[in-house]
C-alpha cells in the first residue's frame, strides 16, 4: 500500500463527502477509491469513516487522522514546490476567487494581463458571490467585499465600494423620485436575492442608520438581472456602486437617496498566511494590487487607498 496515496484518497473522499465524489475528483474507479480507504483502515486497525449510500461520516479516530493527513500532504506539496523552483521563478497554477460582477469587471482583466506577463503561470478564476474557505478549497487568493472577520488570513486593502439605490429616468418620471427612505414603501422595488434576506434596506451611517421596509415588486438572483430590470423601468434596485457607474454616466439609470447611503465597504485581497509565499502568488499580489486599487478608485471617484 502506498500510504501517501491512500491518505490523499481519504482526504479527497472526506472533502467531497463521499467515495464517489473522490472517484470523480481523482479520476479513479470507485472500487479503487474504496479499496485504498479500506487498506488504510486495515493498516491502522481502526475505522476512519462510516459509509452510507449518500455520504461519508468520519469517526472520532478518522477526524484526528484526516487532520494530520492534511498537514502531512500540505508539507509535502510545499517541499515539492520549493524543490521544483517555484520559489525562484513565477510558475505553476493560481486559483483566484472573486464576487461575480466585480470579478468580471475588475479581476478578470488583471488576471489575463498577469498571464500575458508571466507565461509559466496558469490560472483559474472562480466567480461566486459566496464566501468560500480558501484553505479547504485550495484557493490561493480571494477578493472580498465587506468587513473581514478576525482570522489567520492576510489582507491587502484595495479601496471601497458602496451600496446605491437607482432607477431608470422613465420610472422616476412616472412614479416620482423618493426624497427619503421612508417613501420607498410606495415604490416598486427590485430585490437582489442572496444579498437581501428580507424586504428591509438599511440607509444612513453609524448611529443615524435606519432600516426601512420596501415593497418587493420583482426579485432575481444576480446583479446583472436586477440592473437590467431597473433599466427597463420595473422599479428601484439597490446594488454596489461599481456595478452601475457607467450606466449612470450614460443616463440609463439615475442614483437616488444619495444623502442616505450607508458607509462604504472595504475591498481586500485575502490569502492564507504562509511561512514562505510561493513566488507565483507573491508576484500576482504585487502585480494585481496596484491595478485593482486604481480600477476601484476610478469607479468610485475616490483617490486610491
Amino acid at each position: 500500500m502506498d500510504r501517501l496515496d491512500a491518505m490523499a484518497t481519504l482526504v479527497a473522499a472526506v472533502e467531497g463527502g463521499s467515495l464517489s465524489a473522490a472517484s470523480r475528483a481523482l479520476g479513479m474507479p470507485l472500487t479503487t477509491v474504496s479499496r485504498k480507504v479500506a487498506e488504510l483502515e486495515t493498516h491502522l486497525r481502526t475505522q476512519l469513516v462510516v459509509r452510507t449510500s449518500r455520504k461519508l461520516t468520519m469517526t472520532e479516530a478518522g477526524r484526528a487522522y484526516v487532520a494530520a493527513a492534511r498537514r502531512i500532504l500540505e508539507e509535502i506539496e510545499e517541499a515539492e514546490r520549493a524543490a521544483s523552483g517555484e520559489y525562484r521563478a513565477p510558475r505553476g497554477h493560481l486559483t483566484i476567487t472573486a464576487p461575480v460582477m466585480f470579478g468580471r469587471l475588475h479581476v478578470e482583466p488583471v488576471v489575463l494581463a498577469f498571464l500575458r506577463a508571466y507565461v509559466d503561470v496558469t490560472a483559474r478564476l472562480i466567480l461566486t458571490d459566496a464566501v468560500v474557505n480558501l484553505v479547504e478549497n485550495h484557493i490561493d487568493v480571494a477578493v472580498r467585499i465587506g468587513e473581514l472577520p478576525d482570522s489567520s488570513m492576510v489582507a491587502t486593502r484595495l479601496g471601497t465600494v458602496g451600496w446605491v439605490a437607482c432607477a431608470s429616468p422613465e420610472y422616476l418620471n412616472a412614479r416620482g423620485t423618493p426624497d427619503s427612505p421612508a417613501e420607498l414603501n410606495a415604490q416598486d422595488c427590485i430585490m437582489f436575492e442572496g444579498l437581501y434576506s428580507s424586504n428591509l434596506w438599511r440607509f444612513g451611517r453609524h448611529n443615524d442608520s435606519v432600516t426601512v421596509p420596501v415593497r418587493q415588486h420583482f426579485s432575481v438572483n444576480t446583479a446583472d438581472a436586477a440592473i437590467a430590470a431597473a433599466i427597463s423601468g420595473a422599479g428601484i434596485t439597490r446594488v454596489l456602486s461599481y456595478q452601475v457607474r457607467d450606466l449612470v454616466a450614460a443616463g440609463a439609470l439615475r442614483l437616488i437617496l444619495r444623502p442616505f447611503e450607508p458607509e462604504w465597504l472595504p475591498v481586500h485581497l485575502v490569502y492564507a498566511a504562509q511561512s514562505q509565499l510561493p513566488l507565483k502568488l507573491r508576484t500576482f499580489l504585487d502585480f494585481a494590487a496596484p491595478q485593482l486599487k486604481l480600477s476601484i478608485s476610478e469607479q468610485s471617484g475616490q483617490a486610491p487607498s
